[in-house]
């Protein structure tokens, strides 16, 4: 692309975001030094002093990598260790190209279940076209200050020490103007695409002129003090996807370093400027849905990479891939949030292959850079659930579960939010964990899938912090008759397994969660709560795979009883006690509508589809109860209540989809770890 397209698209990256981080409280200003203190925070001023970084710029470069935290030593998913994210090179281990949601059927529709073999011979041509590996930054920063490789990834310090070296070795000329690093900080994100480069500045800034204060997960108190007198963002809606840059750039590509003419981002025209047109000529620039530029808020760098859609096979081509389109508008009820269990180099040719899976969108881990592969009024294949893949936006997030102990980078998660925050306002979805569900909160669709539903992203994911950047925190209520989650997540490190895969009863390395445990009685020493749907008559286990006995943070449930330092929750027709002591509080109370039984044994189902006698033009979906029933006295939080409803897309083209709505009438409930449906007639609504 040219200069000046590049210089325009700077200003639309640079433009006003619509989330909002709570400023700390105020602190004297200046260039945003932090209060001097001993540990992590000396750390970073040393650092700053000895390599001419100003402080303000290395804290915030360092929190969007890492939060300030050093992992214990372990790698993020892109292969970066401690505050700094030095990159070392590239796992072996991580080079693994099949996409997690990819394993079952993910599109989970019993009316044309997928087949199973495709998965891995994808996933290993995906390794063959894979995008080349990020560049390692720990050997050379370890070269600038002398210090051997292996150092920097297990020494918070030295790490601190060699990213401060690396980033003045982007700086052009010294200077102890923050504004004068924007393209040194650019550079330091990694990414070779100028677009994300720059977001990733913009959001390092954000945080500089917001300001922060963190304790790290090593018990470091770290502040760094709001930059006030930075240059101004220029205000925009957000809802505004077209809109057009104002202003001129403060910041060129030569400040970046990277080659304009290269890049891959939103506002390219490699992807975006043609027709999506698959081989039988249907062309989804005329179609309602065929989006061709990314749908995101201005303040992303998005990039436009689109999932396949066209026919293959035998018989006619009757096979299709990878997502349905609609011929109008799709009504869209929620968010899933997915980690990938795999990284993002095998994304672009697993994501076009018609043969795979798909999702709407896949953010990168080190510098947030965001790619759009459905249209959000497209079905895309993502949740192993057919109902909520037809209500559902699918976004999945470079990352791992648990493999490793590896973690996922603030620069993500802010683009996240962002994003989330953008397509929620754009398809009016509620803010809360009723909507915006894990792949883990996701029900099975019938008694023989339940035990091998997703568990995504899972207990490392920092629900509290998520929903913060959103700037939609969870609070208490005053007399709340319902309760949610809320565990410190900086403290509240409960123990799991299964983090090494060699060594599967090996408990896992100490890490904040936002999970707690449920007990069958209220004490530690309790057997957990059974999961019948999961394991039968047999108790969870404490695998971080296995969430039979979790709760979540920001997931409402009702009461069941409170003793002592110990709460009880209806979930899974049972009573189940967490640890909830005055001291440490890991739930809070919470307002909202509730459900009880009106007779005993009341079925629930994993999707909210019409009575039979509604089926006229579609094959009859037949109404399977799950292997969980709820009895009277029991009380469950109301998400939501929908209309009985199929969407038939077993056609390529979307004139011959069918959708059949009924008028049996569904409440969305809290069940258990996962969201599950009662028919609304078997149930009282309480006022």
């Amino acid at each position: 692309m040219g200069e000046m397209f590049m210089q325009l698209w700077l200003t639309t990256v640079l433009a006003a975001t619509a989330l909002t981080v709570p400023a700390v409280p105020a602190v004297p200003a200046g260039l945003g030094s932090a209060v001097a203190s001993p540990g992590r925070q000396a750390d970073f001023a040393a650092a700053a002093r000895e390599h001419g970084v100003p402080e303000s710029v290395l804290l915030g470069v360092a929190y969007l990598e890492s939060r300030w935290d050093a992992n214990g030593g372990r790698p993020s998913t892109a292969g970066g260790y401690g505050p700094m994210h030095l990159v070392d090179t590239f796992p072996a281990e991580a080079l693994d190209g099949t996409v997690g949601d990819a394993l079952g059927d993910a599109r989970g529709d019993e009316a044309r279940p997928m087949p199973r073999a495709r998965v891995e011979p994808l996933a290993s041509s995906a390794l063959r076209a894979a995008q080349q590996a990020p560049r390692a930054t720990l050997p050379q920063a370890g070269r600038l200050i002398g210090v051997a490789p292996t150092r920097l990834r297990t020494d918070p310090a030295a790490n601190i020490r060699a990213g401060a070296a690396l980033l003045a070795s982007y700086q052009d000329h010294p200077s102890s103007n923050p504004a004068d690093w924007y393209g040194a900080v650019a550079r330091y994100s990694g990414s070779e695409d100028p677009a994300a480069a720059r977001r990733f500045a913009d959001e390092v800034f954000s945080v500089l002129r917001e300001g922060m204060e963190r304790r790290t997960d090593d018990g470091h108190l770290v502040r760094l003090n709001p930059v006030p007198d930075l240059p101004p963002f220029v205000d925009r809606d957000e809802s505004d996807l077209d809109a057009s840059p104002a202003g001129a750039p403060p910041f060129t590509d030569e400040q970046i370093g990277t080659d304009a003419d290269t890049g891959t981002g939103a506002g390219t025209d490699a992807d975006a400027g043609a027709p999506v047109i698959t081989d039988e000529g249907y062309d989804s620039a005329k179609a309602e849905s065929g989006a061709r530029h990314a749908e995101c808020p201005a303040s992303l760098a998005c990039e436009w990479m689109p999932a396949a859609h066209r026919r293959f096979g035998k018989k006619k081509h009757r096979d299709y891939g990878n997502h349905d389109r609609l011929s109008r508008t799709r009504s869209v009820d929620y968010i899933v949030i997915h980690d990938t269990e795999g990284t993002y180099r095998g994304i672009p040719s697993l994501v076009r292959n018609p043969k795979y899976v798909s999702w709407h969108y896949t953010i990168r881990s080190r510098d947030g850079h965001v790619a759009q592969h459905a249209a959000t009024n497209d079905i895309a294949w993502h949740a192993g659930n057919w109902d909520v893949n037809t209500r559902s936006i699918g976004i999945e997030h470079e990352g791992y579960l648990a493999k490793g102990g590896t973690w996922y980078t603030e620069a993500m998660y802010r683009a996240s939010a962002r994003l989330v925050k953008f397509l929620a306002a754009k398809h009016r979805i509620p803010l809360d964990r009723a909507h915006i569900l894990g792949h883990d909160n996701v029900p099975g669709t019938t008694p023989a899938t339940v035990a091998g539903m997703h568990e995504d992203p899972g207990p490392y994911w920092d629900w509290a912090h998520y929903f913060h950047l959103m700037n939609r925190p969870f609070k208490a209520a005053e007399n709340g008759e319902s309760i949610i989650i809320r565990p410190s997540y900086a403290t509240h490190r409960p123990r799991f397994t299964g983090c090494d895969t060699a060594k599967p009863a090996k408990a896992c390395p100490p890490h904040g969660a936002s999970a707690v445990w449920l007990h069958t009685a209220p004490k530690a020493s309790a057997p957990l709560v059974k999961d019948v749907g999961k394991h039968g008559n047999k108790a969870a286990t404490h695998s971080v795979y296995d969430h039979g006995a979790r709760a979540s943070t920001g997931q409402r449930y009702a009461v069941a009883e409170r003793r002592d330092d110990w709460t009880a929750i209806w979930y899974l027709g049972q009573k189940a006690w967490f640890h909830n002591p005055a001291s440490a509080p890991t739930a809070i109370p919470a307002k909202g509508l509730l459900v009880t039984p009106r007779k005993d044994n009341v079925k629930v189902y994993g999707r909210a589809y019409p009575e039979k006698s509604a089926y006229k033009l579609a094959g009859h979906q037949p109404l399977r109860p799950l292997q969980y029933t709820i009895g009277t006295g029991q009380t469950y939080t109301l998400g939501d209540t929908v209309t009985g409803s199929y969407y038939a897309a077993n056609a390529f083209t979307p004139s011959r989809h069918v959708t059949t709505t009924g008028r049996l009438r569904y409440h969305q409930i809290q069940l258990g770890h996962r969201v599950m449906f009662v028919k609304a007639k078997d149930m009282r609504v309480l006022h």
